[in-house]
């Protein structure tokens, strides 16, 4: 009875968690299920991979819906033989998705804070506050769903590492693997990336405190525990993993072939800084809407906006629909979903933090946060960022350097939690705690009522990105303006009151006005709920969530769609100019597509689309067998299909092989040629062409007679060998070519096609993709996820025994 007692506060913690999450998403619930863009996206670009896989039970690997054709690692893929799935399902409690990722945030991030012994009901609150940030209610609605499920399992590594650094090895070193191996799970690279960032700045921090303690054999027989606790914890995931590296040489993250590109090993950087979140937007973290909030938030009609439109002649109706999605935001950012907005009760503890703590534990954290909140700048602090894109390893294989801030909301609510159990423990002076609450008081609190009292001290006009499209209404964009100050000015009123909240609690307690240290947790948590909760229901509100019906199918056919779907011939391609066609993955849902939506194509394709494409290379459009454009009717302005009599179909026999010196002669030969008549063969492959010469033979054919993602059947006929192009994306990574069940070589044509020599005679020729790190990376995939289940439950029935017997 004792032991179950023992239990039932972290069975209250955990149910409580539940309770939230089920409050919050009620909807999900219900039937419902939230309208994320980029879950309608990935249905739209996966539909082929998953039809395949219902129709068969097998993992297609490849998808030829999406850029022509490309792998389909990073967009739909199952890997049976990793076991760690079955934990997550545990962790999560069966909640439906995505509303066990914040779950499993408050649920980590508790424990975490468990294993640095804070008191239960405080680390309720730390698990509030950072679960419910909006950073991470944003990503949900938004559809980031591999993101959010990355971040949950963060705080459960760095539970594992803390351990093992603190002597607990064992139980340090096989949390960390399970952690990892959940981590890595969750299929997000960059979160992962960062969350290593973190890892390295807290080894640091650890090494340094070793050093000065006299402790480094302690601190290398940890690191050693770590070191094999990463192996393990990849090995599961070593599949998906492997096959990233491998594919991440040819995609978007690669160096380029071409002169002109190839300067970066990653990604280019103006694109890598796109999404920079601006330096005075940091202020966002503790103020919502000291930016403005989203790039469109909604207002009421007492708004300046209601009342200018209706001044003006707008009825109520329209001026009522217009004030439902105003652009508020008038940060650095082309656009954003809402401000990564951390607490106003958790800035003023993390402050207060800075003045109380001491240990390698703040200096990591304050160091983590500093490196996060800097770079995240991108583009607005170059000097920087410029360095780290070219020198720190990995980094340029990543975009959207704002979602650096994850750190920052990681490290945040973690040090600040600390900061309060540090307030209420009793072991600082009385004197010295409320000098340093005064003092977090007069930062964050009198920033607050500064920006309050003067909010365009730092506006500077409150012009956005959006104003220019207002030019013609200078009346409305005023009242906008207007609008937008007093979103500042309440925010920061309203951070102002948390604050002041927070510091008289710690004050009371300080006091003894509040005696019983549970009574001022629970105040902590109501204090933290309430400041979070409403500004993260901003974003994602009730009103988000949709049928499930919708959700799940977000794309109806078009009568252009239904004229296409009729046309049953094998292997042609669809360009659709009636959407933004390189992103936009709804014509993938229906067809195989020219375009799609993806942040890591294969790199000659997106060159491609940059240097033909984008050009209108009609001749390009032909070999990539471009049957059908979805035009706007000039009538209706609905999409209609028009036919493109010239595309040369799914392969086809050429009349002469032109050899070039590089990519670049490659990519200039395809400005002004003819597809039918001529192939582009980069002169790494002579060798394959020697002793070839064409030999015209006007009745020669071969044909598409089978499609399937993975597999494709060719018939051909011909009384001389002859070179065939086949309009299917190059990819010597998997892609085998077989002649009547022979393997033999092929080569990449066209900068991006594949080409090959058929001999004479009727034969049928086969393509398969058969990458050989899927089937090596399960085997070892199913053995160390194996061991790892094993060691876990080898660790829980010890831990289990040990509490039973204490």
């Amino acid at each position: 009875m004792n032991h179950l007692k023992k239990l039932v506060p972290h069975i209250i913690a955990i149910a409580c968690f539940a309770v939230l999450t089920m409050v919050y998403f009620l909807p999900v619930f219900q039937g419902k299920q939230i309208e994320q863009h980029d879950i309608a996206q990935w249905i739209g670009m996966s539909k082929e991979i998953a039809d395949f896989r219902a129709e068969t039970g097998v993992e297609p690997l490849w998808t030829g819906a999406m850029f022509s054709g490309m792998p389909a690692y990073q967009i739909s893929v199952l890997y049976p033989a990793n076991l760690v799935r079955y934990i997550d399902k545990i962790i999560s409690l069966g909640l439906p998705t995505p509303s066990n990722f914040v779950f499993i945030m408050m649920l980590g991030f508790y424990l975490l804070l468990l294993s640095v012994r804070i008191p239960f009901r405080i680390s309720m609150a730390g698990a509030i506050a950072f679960a419910f940030s909006t950073y991470h209610t944003i990503i949900i609605l938004a559809g980031h769903n591999s993101k959010a499920h990355a971040i949950a399992y963060m705080p459960f590594v760095i539970a594992g590492i803390l351990m093992a650094f603190r002597g607990n090895l064992l139980a340090g070193g096989i949390v960390t693997a399970v952690a990892l191996a959940l981590e890595l799970y969750a299929n997000h690279l960059q979160i992962t990336y960062y969350l290593a960032c973190t890892i390295l700045i807290l080894i640091i921090s650890e090494s340094i405190t070793a050093f000065k303690n006299h402790t480094l054999p302690q601190f290398v027989k940890s690191g050693t525990i770590l070191v094999l606790a990463t192996i393990l914890g990849i090995l599961p995931n070593i599949t998906g993993l492997w096959a990233t590296y491998e594919y991440g040489k040819f995609s978007t993250r690669s160096q380029s072939e071409l002169t002109e590109k190839s300067v970066s090993t990653g990604l280019d950087m103006d694109y890598a800084f796109e999404y920079s979140y601006g330096i005075s937007e940091t202020f966002t973290l503790l103020i919502p809407r000291f930016k403005g909030g989203a790039s469109m938030e909604s207002l009421d009609i007492s708004s300046h906006t209601y009342k200018a439109m209706r001044d003006n002649g707008v009825g109520d109706n329209q001026a009522r629909n217009y004030i439902s999605s105003i652009p508020l935001y008038f940060g650095d950012m082309r656009m954003t979903a809402g401000p990564p907005y951390a607490g106003a009760a958790i800035i003023f503890l993390f402050v207060l933090g800075l003045f109380i703590l001491r240990g390698n534990l703040k200096w990591w954290l304050v160091s983590a946060t500093v490196f996060s909140i800097v770079l995240a700048w991108g583009e607005n602090f170059m000097a920087l960022s410029e360095f780290f894109f070219h020198y720190l390893p990995g980094y340029n294989k990543f975009r959207a350097v704002s979602m650096l801030l994850v750190i920052a909301e990681f490290c945040i609510p973690f040090l600040a939690i600390l900061a309060f159990f540090k307030a209420v423990d009793g072991t600082i002076e009385k004197k010295k705690l409320l000098k340093s609450v005064r003092y977090a008081l007069y930062l964050t609190g009198g920033f607050c009522l500064l920006t309050a009292l003067l909010p365009s001290l730092f506006a500077h006009g409150y012009i956005g990105a959006a104003d220019e499209s207002y030019k013609d209404y200078e009346w409305l964009l005023s009242a906008i303006r207007l609008d937008r100050a007093a979103a500042v000015r309440l925010d920061a009123f309203r951070s102002l009151f948390f604050i002041l909240l927070c510091a008289a609690l710690i004050w009371a307690f300080a006091e003894k006005k509040i005696k019983n240290l549970a009574n001022v947790s629970f105040i902590l948590i109501c204090i933290v709920l309430v400041d979070l909760w409403p500004v993260s229901k901003r974003y994602l509100s009730n009103d988000k969530f949709v049928a499930k019906s919708k959700a799940e199918k977000p794309f109806e056919p078009t009568q252009a769609d239904l004229v296409i779907l009729a046309d049953k011939e094998p292997g042609f391609r669809v360009f659709n100019t009636t959407v933004s066609t390189f992103n936009d993955a709804s014509t993938s849902y229906f067809h195989r597509s020219i375009g799609g939506y993806h942040g890591a194509k294969l790199k000659r394709y997106q060159e491609l689309i940059e240097y033909q494409i984008s050009k209108n290379n009609v001749a390009v459009f032909n070999m990539l067998n471009t049957k059908y454009f979805i035009i706007s009717s000039p009538e209706t302005k609905q999409p209609i299909p028009q036919i493109n009599p010239d595309a040369c179909g799914a392969a086809w026999f050429v009349k002469e092989v032109k050899l070039v010196a590089n990519a670049d002669s490659e990519m200039t030969a395809l400005s002004n040629f003819d597809p039918l008549r001529t192939a582009v063969v980069d002169k790494r492959f002579a060798d394959y062409l020697k002793g070839f010469s064409p030999h015209p033979d006007s009745l020669a054919s071969i044909k598409l007679v089978q499609y399937e993602p993975n597999y494709l059947k060719y018939k051909s006929n011909s009384t001389t060998e002859q070179f065939a192009v086949l309009s299917e994306i190059y990819y010597e990574k998997g892609w085998n070519a077989y002649v009547d069940g022979k393997p033999v070589p092929h080569i990449r044509v066209n900068y991006v096609l594949r080409g090959m020599r058929v001999p004479a005679g009727k034969h049928l020729i086969e393509f398969r993709f058969e990458p050989k790190v899927y089937q090596t990376g399960e085997r070892i995939a199913l053995v160390s996820s194996s061991i790892l289940l094993l060691l876990l439950a080898g660790l829980v029935f010890t831990e289990v025994r040990k509490f039973l017997s204490t």
